[in-house]
């Protein structure tokens, strides 16, 4: 029997898995990878996201990563380990999420009391986190955690995302949501990644993404128009819940309190960074 509030749990992994996400759009990613020969940019998110896992084939990013095309996962892996390895790769994702906090939230605010707080709940919370069915999650568990708080507290976002993650893709394969459609109907609730985004980062075609948008209107899940139908709202519903069922554990552990201060503490870290440009301004929306 839970002992939290209704959601709280998915307030507070709302509030930290941005700023685990905000590496991935930072160009000091991109500049620590192209130091070591990796310049484009699908290359640096494979193997700055799928390096924990080692020196991975396409078939097990595809399988991990769900939502990206097989085909481009295969343009660059296992290639790119050519050029880097899967340590190195490590070490510039952690350069890259020291440089970027540093400038998106100030050195104030990297070196505060706050933060420090902040990075010892959310480790706590991570220590509820399972390894078994979760490969993503397992797999950056076996990291050692940074020293200083505020990589710290990126660790343990990112922990906290890939637990949350992993059981994501758990609840679209139950409810039979393939890749594309998991993300067309997430777009289509009005807070997923914008089309051209997806198009532009996930490997699929317009023609990938009008199929998955006719397979959910034979389905009830859109409506003519592209909409969530009532059937559609409550299946992306159940999705959620779904997930929060399986992600229960590192809050529950973590308790009332101690989830209402780190949600606190995100959110205010979330807000300063995002008023610093931390992430592009159209990567949300319908259009």
């Amino acid at each position: 029997m839970t002992t939290l509030p209704p959601r709280a749990g998915r307030r507070c992994h709302n509030a930290l898995n941005p700023m685990h996400s905000c590496v991935y759009f930072s160009p000091d990613l991109g500049k620590e990878f192209g130091e070591l020969g990796v310049e484009d940019p699908r290359a640096v998110y494979f193997a700055a996201r799928g390096a924990a896992l080692g020196a991975v084939g396409a078939g097990t990013v595809t399988s991990t990563f769900y939502n990206f095309s097989h085909e481009l996962v295969a343009r660059h892996l296992p290639a790119v380990w050519s050029e880097i390895t899967p340590g190195a790769a490590l070490d510039a994702r952690l350069r890259a999420a020291d440089s970027t906090l540093r400038r998106v939230l100030g050195e104030e605010v990297v070196a505060s009391a706050e933060m420090a707080e902040a990075a010892r709940l959310a480790l706590r919370a991570a220590e509820a986190c399972t390894r078994h069915a979760r490969p993503l999650y397992a797999a950056q568990a076996d990291l050692a955690v940074p020293d200083e708080p505020h990589l710290a507290y990126w660790h343990a976002a990112t922990l906290l995302r890939e637990h949350r993650g992993d059981g994501h893709l758990a609840a679209l394969l139950s409810a039979g949501l393939d890749p594309l459609e998991a993300l067309v109907s997430h777009t289509a609730t009005g807070k997923g990644m914008a089309p051209r985004w997806i198009l532009a980062t996930r490997g699929w075609r317009r023609t990938d993404w009008d199929g998955a948008v006719e397979r959910l209107r034979s389905r009830g899940v859109l409506d003519a128009e592209g909409d969530l139908t009532d059937a559609g709202t409550a299946l992306r519903a159940e999705l959620e819940e779904a997930t929060d069922r399986m992600d229960a554990a590192p809050y529950e552990h973590l308790g009332a309190d101690g989830v209402a201060r780190l949600t606190e503490l995100g959110r205010g870290f979330l807000f300063t960074a995002a008023s610093a440009g931390a992430f592009p301004d159209d990567l949300v929306g319908r259009g």
